[in-house]
């Protein structure tokens, strides 16, 4: 019930203008610009985040390198950090004073970067205690039986990591349509150029229309239940040919 009831109150509340005004208030060119932004730009992060997570997570468990246990915890780094630090660290390294000579403020990319930055961790931290929990004796008994490595990893491991992987891309793609603060200073938030749906939102309420604004968040709300419920029946389906 505490989830459903803020919930059911944002539908309601999109629907106060009725249907002519919620199509009018997503379709307008700076909001719809704003959307395909997000959810595209949390679409390229997520898929990214589950190959660079995944390697991640498997170097950490299977492998012994020297600074391990420091990339382990600068891989937590985006959790402890409150976003809007984050967003002048990022600032700071790619805005027009970057050491780097890495200058990508109010482009994109920087949304691109931003999300990146904040939603790597989850897939590596679902997917790395499965790691750890894997019996190494199923592999070698694989490797016995004349098994490749690659016909190990897709028979054996990964069905046991698809549905971590799976919650960790949930979890990435729902932080990622949400994100304001990380890419806030970095993005420039330009209209029809950078502005995401976070940032329009706020636009929406800043000037009194929050009907506009829950309008926004409606369409967030499916997409992100349809990506989940999507990773959910991948889940199941690659969980039936594992068995």
């Amino acid at each position: 019930m505490l989830v459903l009831i803020p919930l059911a109150a944002v539908l309601i509340t999109a629907a106060d203008g009725g249907w002519g005004a919620f199509w009018d208030t997503v379709t307008s060119v700076q909001t719809a610009s704003a959307l395909r932004l997000t959810v595209g730009e949390a679409l390229i992060v997520t898929v990214i985040n589950v190959v660079m997570g995944t390697a991640l997570a498997w170097v950490l468990v299977r492998d012994r390198f020297f600074g391990k246990r420091a990339l382990d915890v600068v891989i937590d780094v985006p959790f402890a950090l409150p976003t809007i630090v984050a967003g002048l660290v990022l600032l700071s390294l790619y805005g027009p004073k970057s050491p780097i000579n890495v200058n990508v403020a109010n482009t994109r990319t920087a949304v691109f970067l931003a999300i990146a930055f904040v939603t790597l961790p989850f897939v590596v931290r679902t997917t790395q205690p499965v790691l750890e929990a894997l019996e190494r004796d199923v592999e070698e008994a694989a490797a016995s039986l004349g098994a490749t490595r690659l016909t190990t990893f897709r028979r054996v491991i990964l069905p046991a990591l698809v549905p971590a992987i799976a919650a960790g891309a949930a979890l990435s793609f729902a932080r990622a349509i949400s994100e304001y603060g990380s890419l806030v200073l970095l993005s420039g938030n330009l209209p029809n150029r950078t502005e995401v749906a976070s940032v329009r939102m706020l636009s929406y309420l800043e000037n009194g229309d929050q009907a506009g604004a829950a309008s926004v968040a409606a369409i967030l709300l499916v997409v992100a239940l349809l990506v989940i419920v999507g990773l959910d029946l991948l889940q199941r389906r690659m969980a039936r040919r594992g068995e």
